[in-house]
């Protein structure tokens, strides 16, 4: 019999918290510093000081300030839920059959994404103009976001609740329309509309320009 112990396999757990907690301070901190000085006058070594990390593991894990950028992005996408929104959307309208109650959960995961994302998108449409990194972040979330909407759009057209006539091209637009920067910046940042009234709003917009007479209720 041997007396040598088992060599103990190695615990991981506790080193990707660990990292996992790291990268969320770099982004947690990146975005206050964007949001609050703008992106031009933001450095890597502003993030990395008030994040508690070194400038060399933020160029690792995101490759600059487009990356932190993008990856902020993303997670504003997911919404305030503990399930990102856009599964929440997908699980929900599976569960339906009644395209009316589809669209009004569709306006309020709209509105409760872009509470918290607006603020990044126009980070990102007012940064694009002069920098090249920023422009290439906001045509490829552009991109993703028209995307998403024809896959909406499609789903609507295999459930046969779109209007006569309307195809997908022009349903994508509407869907497109309503998940506007734009649209939101205008009624709740400027006008001072509530979120519920600006889910309201959309639910309705999309009712009407979507839906068959006689689904609209």
């Amino acid at each position: 019999m041997s007396n040598v112990k088992p060599r103990r396999r190695y615990d991981s757990t506790h080193r990707q918290e660990s990292a996992r907690r790291r990268r969320l301070a770099i982004l947690d901190a990146a975005e206050r510093r964007f949001l609050s000085h703008g992106y031009a006058s933001t450095t890597i070594a502003a993030i990395a000081q008030e994040a508690g990390v070194s400038a060399e593991l933020i160029y690792k894990a995101y490759g600059g300030k487009g990356g932190m950028v993008k990856a902020i992005y993303d997670r504003r996408l997911a919404g305030a839920g503990p399930v990102p929104a856009y599964q929440r959307s997908d699980e929900m309208r599976e569960q339906h059959t009644d395209p009316k109650a589809i669209l009004h959960e569709w306006g309020l995961l709209t509105a409760e994404v872009a509470a918290t994302l607006t603020p990044i998108r126009l980070l990102l449409r007012s940064a694009a103009t002069t920098d090249a990194d920023m422009a290439a972040v906001l045509e490829q979330t552009e991109k993703e976001r028209l995307d998403r909407m024809r896959h909406h759009a499609e789903f609507l057209a295999e459930r046969g609740y779109l209007r006569p006539h309307m195809g997908v091209d022009e349903a994508t637009d509407v869907l497109w329309v309503c998940s506007s920067t734009e649209l939101y910046e205008l009624l709740v940042i400027q006008r001072g509309w509530s979120p519920p009234m600006f889910a309201q709003f959309i639910t309705d917009f999309m009712s009407t320009g979507l839906l068959r007479p006689n689904s609209r209720g």
